[in-house]
Formats: structure tokens, sequence, C-alpha cells
């Protein structure tokens, strides 16, 4: 029974890949949430090894490796280990991450992150490198292993602070087409309550997959957004996005519609 939870009832659409889905679907599940799992993305390798196994081959001579997700950790990893490598490889490599959870995954494989900003933002990042306190960066040779489709800010932002920055695709974003038929009826029935965007991707291929229709179908859904960097997509796909959690994390997200929704069911008492 879910009657009395914050979200009892309320019918909430989790667009994350398949492999990534499970935590955001437990926690609103826990919630009383009935969710909906429409995966708009999957994750496939790059179209080419070659830059990121070159840079694993001279792992050594990077002072910084700047991981941007727990995606491209893993992937990194994977990749790390296939060439016969192990995280011993990253001794004399400081680290610094985006996210409690990209953080999280590295200190769970016995790597220590020696900077992680506070807001979970690649701008963030850049500015704790250019903070008073920081080791300055000019010269350094800085590894950025992440999405092939990811934003050119964190890259542009090091190399303006004098670093050599060397940004390889450990991994690529691409639009999922395998929904579940009567999932993508439900939404196309008006059938939820919120749509949860968890990425940029994530909402630019929910344009993608529905096409001509997204705006109509999106429209019928409150609209909530991870943080200010997946807004600003949904926002240029044409969407309106109705929530912004303040903590740019999947738990900030889950707390951000409980307060909302808790708001909404009291008012309407």
């Amino acid at each position: 029974m879910t009657a009395g939870r914050p979200l009892s009832g309320r019918r909430i659409v989790v667009t994350r890949s398949q492999t990534q889905a499970a935590t955001l679907t437990a926690l609103l599940q826990a919630e009383g949430a009935e969710v909906i799992e429409f995966p708009t993305i999957r994750l496939a390798p790059p179209p080419d090894y070659g830059p990121c196994d070159q840079a694993i081959d001279h792992v050594g001579d990077y002072r910084w490796i700047v991981f941007t997700s727990q995606n491209g950790v893993a992937a990194f990893l994977d990749r790390l280990r296939a060439r016969g490598r192990c995280t011993d490889a990253l001794a004399c490599t400081k680290i610094a991450a985006i996210g409690p959870a990209t953080a999280r995954a590295l200190e769970d494989l016995g790597l220590r992150v020696s900077l992680a900003p506070r807001q979970f933002v690649a701008e963030a990042l850049v500015d704790a490198f250019a903070g008073p306190s920081a080791e300055p960066i000019r010269g350094a040779r800085v590894l950025v292993p992440r999405a092939l489709e990811a934003r050119g800010v964190l890259p542009d932002g090091l190399r303006a602070l004098g670093a050599v920055v060397d940004v390889i695709p450990v991994y690529r974003i691409e639009v999922e087409h395998g929904q579940d038929r009567a999932a993508r009826t439900r939404l196309q029935n008006g059938d939820a309550d919120v749509l949860t965007f968890t990425s940029p991707s994530t909402a630019r291929n929910f344009v993608a997959v529905f096409g001509a229709h997204a705006a109509d179908v999106a429209a019928r859904s409150l609209i909530a957004c991870i943080g200010p960097v997946t807004a600003a997509a949904a926002r240029d796909c044409g969407l309106t996005v109705g929530l912004v959690a303040e903590r740019y994390t999947i738990p900030g997200l889950v707390d951000a519609l409980r307060a909302r929704l808790a708001r909404t069911a009291t008012a309407s008492d």
C-alpha cells in the first residue's frame, strides 16, 4: 500500500536509460509514486577507441583527470582494464569529479577525489580550479573522459586557465526507440502527472522519440529537471519546464518533487 506517502497516486515518468533507471525508480516508488519507465537514451561505445587508448597508454603524463559522470567513470575504467591496466595506473594523477554520485563511483574503486565543486555543473568545476586556494593548472595536462556529445564548457574553461586539455570520448549517447508500447500509449493519452529529465540528452531524445508531437505530449505533465543545464536543454527543445531541482542529484530531484506535489495537494484540500 502506498496511501499516505508523499507521492501516492502520482504517475511519474523516468526517462533515464534502462541500465540507470533503477535508482530513481526505487526512490520514487518508496515515496508512493507509480513509475512509468520510458527510456529515451542508451549508451554505446565511442566511434573510435583510438584517442582513449592513447590517453590510457600515457595516463601518467596527466596532472588531472576530470570525470563528469558515473557513465564516464565506468566507461573509462572498463577501457583501462581492457588495456591490461588497473587503477594503480592513476596513482600519481589527481582526480576531479562533478557530482556526489560521480565522486562516490570513484571512491568505491579506491580512487581519491581531490576536487569536487559544491554545485554539480561544469561551470562550478572551472570556478573551483580558478579559485584562490586551488592549485594553479596553467601548463598542466588535463584529461577529460566523457560522452561524445558533451558540452564544451568544461574543456574551454580549463583551457582559458592555461591548462592543456585532452577530451576523449569514452561512450556515446543514442536515441532509444525500444520503449514499451503500453508506456508510450500512456504518455500519448496524458496518463502521466510528471515527466522527469535527468540530463540534457534525456530531454532532447524525448523530442526525437515523439517528433512533432513531443511538445503536445509533454504539455500534459509537469516537466521536472534535475538542474539548470538540463532545464535549458528542455526549453531549447520547445518544452515548458515546471520544476528544477535545487540540488542537482537524483535524491535532490525526488526531494523537489515531494515538496512541489505536497504543496499542490495541500492547496487543493
